[in-house]
């Protein structure tokens, strides 16, 4: 009988420890459920709050409790997304540049810190890089946060450019480039969000490659993520309904930096698995960090890219540079792109001509080197703009990064490189320009090479980078080469779509 009851007892106990233990291991678990369900704006992924109106993610008081009495916080969008969606430029990014900073901001570091733990998980990447920017817009960290995850990799605003050019052309020096990267990309598309070209292929991939796991929306600030998303989710609604049902609550897009500031859950798959809009990875070296709030819109091309070659001596501003251009090119002279770019150009050919790509908003003014200091202080913020009001100029840094270039050429019938500016777009330098000499004078000179110097000068932080140039316009698909492949190059290529 006392070894029957000691039994019993110590049954008993077991029990109640047992009990114990899984009560505590519940709470724990609940604990940790509410804490990553933390309520958020569906707009740009801040954390819903009700104390300071200046902060992300403020919502009236009044509006918070009825939602969360009603179960709707998911519902709810913060005043800065209802500010930005009626065309409000409110920054979001600080601490660079242009920017103040204040209560709305976060920096780059935090917004990499909420993409850390991608590493470490089993996920898709759909990483995405703008055509116009791509060595700006291009993650140059981007494994940091990856690590061994697939990526598919998404071009976007292919529609921006110019009127001609060929995307098979395109399509393959996007891949020679990101190859050079060392990545672990599996595919690569071609895309615009806004004339929705190619985004079904896309569709396509993520469902093919998903295998149950969480796909993340990667990419540098303001490259397109949340347009992206919205073109993905209204491809995928034709034949999901539970991406139909998401396209509701779907997050801001603007032409502001940093719109999104956390990462948004959505709910776009029938099958196991979620989709995430994450923040805009902040890049320093980029045009929209240096400029002022109100110039970023000027910054974003609107339409199709079109060329401006230079000399155009159509356009010569004086009789007397035309003929001094005529005569001997544009040696000893400098062009400013807006205020934000200035080239001197100390030995070209005669016949070498710059292509400039970028927003139609910045002019782009010729000037004999020798006046451009003078020119440069007297009309920043007048004929050179941005920096557009005389008081942002009086505060401005000016072009204080100096880059030498001296591009080696071989050939005179083709681009030699092109330089890209971070965040604004990218200057194709021909040693010899067909249009401007004619093909029959071009016909009796040698191809050999040779060499052209110039010095580049823009704001302290944004990066210049000199690349191959990219096959653009009707003359791209002419002289643009691709490369033989072996079979073993080909098996591991990275295929592209459009």
């Amino acid at each position: 009988e006392i070894f029957l009851d000691r039994q019993q007892s110590m049954a008993a106990s077991a029990m109640v420890v047992a009990a114990a233990k899984k009560k505590k291991k519940k709470k724990k678990d609940k604990a940790l459920k509410v804490s990553s369900l933390l309520p958020s704006c569906y707009g740009c992924g801040a954390p819903l709050q009700t104390s300071e109106t200046d902060a992300p993610g403020y919502v009236d008081p009044d509006t918070y409790y009825l939602k969360k009495k009603h179960r709707q916080l998911r519902t709810v969008l913060c005043r800065r997304c209802r500010l930005l969606s009626h065309g409000h430029m409110i920054t979001a990014v600080g601490g660079n540049g242009g920017y103040s900073g204040g209560k709305q901001f976060v920096s780059a570091e935090e917004l990499r810190e909420k993409l850390s733990h991608l590493r470490h998980e089993k996920a898709l990447i759909v990483k995405l890089v703008d055509i116009v920017d791509f060595n700006g817009s291009f993650l140059a960290r981007v494994r940091d946060l990856a690590g061994a995850n697939p990526i598919i990799l998404v071009v976007t605003k292919v529609d921006l450019l110019p009127k001609g050019t060929d995307l098979n052309c395109v399509g393959d020096w996007v891949v020679e480039a990101t190859l050079k990267k060392k990545l672990n990309v599996i595919s690569v598309h071609l895309t615009s969000s806004k004339s929705l070209v190619g985004i079904t292929g896309v569709v396509s991939e993520i469902q093919k490659e998903k295998k149950g796991r969480d796909v993340y929306i990667l990419g540098s600030a303001n490259v397109g993520k949340s347009a992206f998303i919205n073109a993905l989710l209204k491809m995928m609604s034709y034949k999901d309904p539970v991406a139909a049902a998401a396209r509701k609550y779907k997050p801001i897009q603007s032409a502001v930096p940093g719109t999104t500031l956390g990462p948004i859950q959505i709910d776009a798959f029938l099958g196991g698995g979620k989709l995430f809009d994450t923040p805009g990875v902040h890049l320093h070296h980029r045009q929209t960090a240096v400029v002022h709030t109100e110039d970023l819109p000027a910054l974003a091309p609107q339409s199709r890219l079109r060329g401006q070659t230079l000399p155009n001596y159509q356009v010569a501003s004086e009789k007397l540079m035309a003929d001094q251009i005529q005569s001997m090119g544009l040696n000893a002279f400098s062009i400013f792109w807006g205020g934000l770019v200035r080239i001197d150009l100390i030995q070209v050919l005669q016949e070498t001509s710059l292509t400039f790509y970028g927003p139609k908003a910045l002019k782009i003014h010729t000037i004999p080197t020798e006046e451009a200091d003078e020119f440069y202080k007297k009309e920043l913020g007048g004929l050179l703009t941005p920096p557009t009001v005389r008081e942002k100029a009086d505060g401005w840094m000016g072009l204080e990064t100096v880059r030498k270039l001296q591009i080696n050429y071989d050939n005179i019938e083709r681009p030699v490189c092109d330089v890209a500016i971070s965040g604004l777009g990218w200057i194709c330098v021909e040693p010899v320009n067909k249009k401007l000499v004619g093909t029959s004078n071009l016909a009796g000179k040698p191809s050999a090479g040779g060499v052209l110097v110039m010095t580049v000068r823009v704001p302290k932080p944004v990066e210049i980078f000199v690349r191959a140039p990219i096959p653009v316009g009707k003359d791209g698909g002419e002289w643009y080469e691709f490369r033989e492949l072996t079979e073993k190059e080909e098996e591991v290529r990275p295929k592209w779509y459009f």
